[in-house]
């Protein structure tokens, strides 16, 4: 991937500007700073993780409910957040409604609306990902987008084809899923702080490093401030797609 850097490339490049040089293996160094810088580094792979959904750690989850299923599912190893609003029940082509309030949920087991509710519904609770009515009905296919806590390549499993990820750098060859020139303001930042150093300069380049490349990390939509000119791009069934069998023939 050359768009990105091993751990050893990022660490060798922030330790030459911070005066402690370059390393061919930061990973067997015994000088405590390296250590640190390696720490270090694991911690601002957090830190960004919670600054924005960053598309290169974008996820999905698709599976059918079966017979038998309680409606309670875990969720992913990997699994940091939700990415709001991408949760769709595909066999019906509707959206999952929620996630459900703790009210909403205890509303609709009281009421018993299994039968008069249209769409199937969704809560986060418990760390599992549950599904309204439980037990659901067989043969819902449910997805949704989330964002992997996973923002490194594993070097351990190589070759790819199977690509394995992980949640911190072990190892000097480890790829780190982040834009270099980010994780490396961060780092500087970070080091430079821990170490009782002057950082007005490393954190200024870290926020301008984090608010360019949060604009650059994804494209941006047309913003129109009239009522007409731009037209939603995509077929519209509130406004010109029917459910089914509705209209001439």
């Amino acid at each position: 991937m050359a768009r990105f850097k091993t751990a050893n490339e990022i660490l060798s490049q922030v330790g030459s500007e911070v005066g402690i040089g370059s390393t061919v293996d930061a990973f067997a160094e015994a000088d405590i700073a390296w250590t640190q810088m390696i720490d270090l580094l694991n911690s601002c792979g957090y830190e960004l993780l919670e600054e924005l959904a960053w598309q290169g750690l974008v996820r999905e989850v698709n599976f059918i409910t079966q017979a038998g299923d309680t409606g309670k599912y875990e969720f992913p190893d990997d699994y940091a957040y939700m990415i709001d609003q991408t949760g769709w029940e595909q066999a019906g082509n509707v959206p999952l409604f929620g996630p459900l309030s703790a009210q909403m949920w205890t509303y609709l087991i009281g009421r018993d609306l299994v039968s008069y509710t249209i769409y199937a519904s969704f809560r986060q609770v418990e760390r599992q990902f549950w599904l309204f009515p439980q037990p659901p009905a067989e043969g819902l296919q449910i997805a949704y987008e989330y964002i992997s806590r996973n923002w490194v390549i594993d070097s351990a499993v190589a070759p790819n084809p199977d690509v394995t990820y992980d949640d911190k750098v072990k190892t000097s060859a480890d790829t780190v899923l982040y834009e270099p020139r980010l994780i490396e303001r961060c780092l500087k930042y970070r080091f430079l702080q821990a170490r009782g150093f002057d950082t007005a300069s490393a954190e200024s380049e870290y926020l301008r490093a984090l608010q360019s490349w949060g604009g650059k990390d994804k494209g941006a939509p047309i913003l129109n401030a009239g009522r007409y000119g731009y037209r939603y791009p995509y077929l519209d069934g509130y406004r010109n797609t029917p459910d089914t069998n509705f209209g001439t023939p």
